[in-house]
């Protein structure tokens, strides 16, 4: 019995060596988001933030005027997205209406015909239609509205839940969908928080500060259709990992020692 409790208190010690060496010492400043923030009252941000239309950017152009059946043809696209929004498929169905965005920057729109749409705002996408519909004179008074099918982002790296969020309202900035991902982990670097962006067929790559107040008033504190935000691991983290790989395998072999000595005690019994 005292080779047991021998054998006990020496594997008792290494699982508590082991443990202390997982549990790696995170820099409290690091870890708070914005430490160096005090009461104030921060301007608005500087800049016009509205999502520009992309290649492969999927539109719902809705068109509407007094006479309902003018506009039918307007709104075919609609009503295909319309007849796949129930069922279990609905989510499929749904990204089967809309106007396709074409890898020239096209849509092709009843009627009017081809429209080169990438780079612009929906703002100015509604102007060029309402005032085409006018000036070819296809419709009176005529009401026309845009939104985004798909509007995304991803987020990836050292959060509890990596995920793809669907922005619905079309506006969502940097803290709201880490917080959909679960928020950052203590592993997290929250200062060096990477954004992939494209614009214009470029990828434009920055890094994001999560502990300076200034992202509050960074033109990357609002996220953009496509957007990748990437959380990348800390030195604690990665040091940890290390130390994993080397002390494990003495872990298992201190517990297999210890199933080879209770067995031969039971035996001697």
């Amino acid at each position: 019995m005292m080779i047991l409790k021998t054998c006990l208190t020496w594997i008792g010690w290494g699982l508590l060596c082991f443990s202390c060496l997982f549990t790696s010492c995170v820099s409290t400043k690091n870890a708070v988001y914005f430490s160096d923030v005090k009461d104030t009252i921060l301007s608005p941000v500087d800049g016009n933030f509205e999502p520009r239309i992309q290649k492969n950017d999927i539109l719902q152009i809705n068109v509407s005027s007094l006479n309902p059946e003018d506009v039918i043809i307007y709104n075919v696209s609609n009503m295909i997205s319309a007849s796949g929004a129930g069922g279990a498929n609905a989510g499929a169905g749904a990204m089967l209406g809309g106007f396709l965005v074409d890898e020239q920057g096209y849509i092709q729109y009843p009627v009017i015909g081809p429209v080169k749409v990438t780079g612009l705002t929906k703002k100015a996408l509604t102007v060029y239609l309402h005032d085409q519909l006018i000036e070819r004179k296809l419709l009176v008074d005529p009401v026309v509205s845009i939104r985004f099918l798909n509007y995304r982002v991803t987020i990836l790296g050292e959060v509890s839940k990596p995920t793809v969020v669907n922005v619905t309202n079309e506006k969502i900035s940097a803290l709201e969908a880490l917080g959909m991902a679960g928020d950052i982990t203590v592993f997290g670097k929250r200062n060096n928080v990477l954004l992939i962006r494209e614009v214009d067929g470029q990828r434009i790559i920055r890094r994001i500060d999560l502990n300076d107040k200034r992202i509050l008033n960074s033109p990357y504190y609002f996220l953009q259709s496509n957007d990748i935000l990437y959380v990348e691991p800390n030195r604690s983290k990665i040091a940890t990992a290390d130390r994993s790989r080397q002390i494990l395998p003495i872990v298992l072999s201190s517990l297999s020692l210890l199933v080879i000595i209770l067995d031969r005690l039971v035996i001697n019994k």
